[in-house]
């Protein structure tokens, strides 16, 4: 659980909010000829759970399309709503777990030709299912208050999916796929796991209730392997904390400030003597310590930990 130590994910301010599956209040969305009416237009969206409804049936064939579901293909996803995306899954032969939290829905997604699962998705049991590595895929409209957890714990804790298709805020979005010279904690933690890109930008206009804000279709390719210890991925996110520690400042100074030293620190430097220590291990890295943390790239990272937390050979 290093992400949740090293809080790398609290500072941010971003207006929460569920973007689920379905309709609202029998609002009709037309594609071409056609006309999608919700199955439940009485239902009224939960204010404590923030759901906002995608009511564009376009979005979800385009969803669809990005998904790429095969024949037999485990597909899971959160927060279905009112089963639209995954009917539309199933039509094409794939799998679907479909975790919804919310009990109201439920009654009416187990009327569906998916399986249906009530509860958290943050407590959600892969092998319980029988999730394999690489063999199954992930999509959902997610609300940003477990947006960091919910992507933690897929990249570093479940066995990793072969694809995740999120639709989250779209400066949320904006922030996993950031570059130098803006990247930011959030898109090194992503980043450091997997490949990120927007796909799509989606307005609020196609959500009931109308959210504050537009949303962003993210894809996540997850890597296929992490050639880094448990140990070392420790030591990258904390080396990475420290050095975005204090935004706009000098690489330098973030890391002389927050990084802390001691027996159990920075290649076990005695505390108070990490200045010249870092200085010299930003030399060797080749990276100029008066450049800021939102300009370094994942390798310097990389090379940057080696640095700082020197591994003992292998046996």
């Amino acid at each position: 659980m290093v992400w949740t130590k090293y809080n790398i994910f609290t500072s941010d301010k971003i207006h929460s909010g569920r973007r689920l599956s379905g309709n609202a209040g029998g609002v009709r969305v037309r594609k071409s000829n056609k006309v999608f009416i919700s199955t439940m237009p009485n239902f009224k969206s939960k204010k404590s759970l923030g759901q906002n409804f995608l009511i564009n049936e376009k979005i979800y064939h385009f969803m669809v399309g990005e998904i790429a579901p095969e024949k037999g293909e485990i597909i899971l996803e959160v927060g279905p709503g009112e089963g639209i995306l995954a009917d539309l899954l199933t039509k094409k032969e794939a799998k679907v777990l479909a975790v919804e939290k919310d009990s109201r829905l439920i009654p009416s997604l187990k009327k569906k030709n998916f399986e249906v699962i009530e509860g958290d998705i943050l407590k959600f049991n892969p092998k319980k299912y029988k999730l394999k590595e690489g063999k199954y895929k992930i999509v959902g409209n997610i609300p940003y208050y477990i947006t960091s957890h919910l992507l933690r714990i897929t990249l570093e804790d479940w066995p990793r999916p072969k694809l995740i298709l999120f639709m989250v805020q779209k400066e949320v979005a904006r922030r996993i796929t950031a570059n130098p010279p803006k990247m930011s904690l959030l898109a090194l933690a992503i980043q450091f796991y997997a490949e990120a890109k927007i796909v799509k930008n989606v307005s609020k206009n196609n959500f009931r209730p109308v959210p504050k804000v537009d949303s962003a279709l993210i894809k996540i390719l997850p890597k296929e392997n992490i050639p880094y210890s448990k140990e070392f991925q420790k030591n990258f996110f904390k080396l990475a904390r420290a050095g975005f520690g204090n935004k706009r400042k000098q690489i330098l100074n973030s890391l002389v400030n927050n990084l802390k030293l001691g027996t159990e620190g920075v290649a076990s430097r005695p505390y108070g003597a990490g200045k010249t220590f870092i200085i010299q291990k930003l030399a060797e890295a080749k990276i100029e310590p008066s450049r800021r943390s939102e300009s370094l790239n994942i390798e310097e990272w990389v090379k940057l930990t080696q640095l700082l937390f020197p591994e003992p050979p292998s046996a």
